[in-house]
């Protein structure tokens, strides 16, 4: 499937004369995959998880946040893929607009893939993925060492919806935790939520 079509859901369901989120590029150039994670005051505060897989970003939505603590199971939501640019993206999704409402980046970064299979050989991070287990290595500013996404509802038959739990494997809290999103910064721009709320309404 090429990049245009993997983004077909992502383009439905927005107005680009509305808003200022990217539209999407076919450059999956860099000699590791990114990753981001974005805080979304929209009508339910949330975090958008997004990891680079070949020419776009692979998304879950996590209510509570990602944590650095190998006990807090996280839930997590697929969305729909997102253009690789949107990794900068940081603004405010106009009302009205799919996803309304304020963006800030709180890390990202590049990560390694990690899955394999049970001879110790290497999964191709996209195949992981379809099968509903994957593990990685975050290299952020504030999320380091290993995860795993694991999709324990749904899946390839549609009917029901999907969900994944996204878990910190192993080695211990580095004490960051899961921060107040409304008292976050951004790691891009190391403004808050309101602070960039406030910006786009002065422009």
């Amino acid at each position: 499937m090429g990049e245009r079509d993997r983004l077909r859901d992502y383009r439905g369901k927005r107005d680009f004369r509305r808003t200022k989120e990217p539209q999407g590029r076919s450059d999956s150039s860099g000699a590791e995959p990114r990753f981001v994670v974005q805080i979304h005051d929209a009508s339910t505060m949330h975090f958008d998880f997004r990891l680079q897989v070949g020419d776009v970003l692979k998304s879950w939505s996590i209510p509570k946040g990602p944590s650095d603590d190998p006990q807090d199971k996280r839930l997590a939501v697929p969305t729909e893929d997102h253009p690789l640019e949107y990794e900068e993206f940081e603004g405010v999704i106009p009302a009205g607009e799919y996803g309304g409402g304020t963006v800030i980046v709180w890390d990202h970064g590049s990560y390694e893939p990690l899955s394999h299979d049970r001879k110790g050989r290497s999964v191709d991070f996209g195949e992981s993925l379809e099968r509903g287990h994957a593990r990685f290595r975050l290299k952020g500013s504030k999320l380091r060492g290993e995860y795993a996404l694991t999709r324990f509802r749904g899946g390839n038959d549609g009917d029901t919806e999907e969900a994944w739990l996204l878990v910190k494997a192993g080695g211990g809290a580095h004490g960051h935790g899961t921060p107040d999103p409304r008292r976050a910064r951004s790691v891009s721009s190391g403004r808050t939520l309101a602070q960039v709320a406030a910006a786009a309404g002065e422009r």
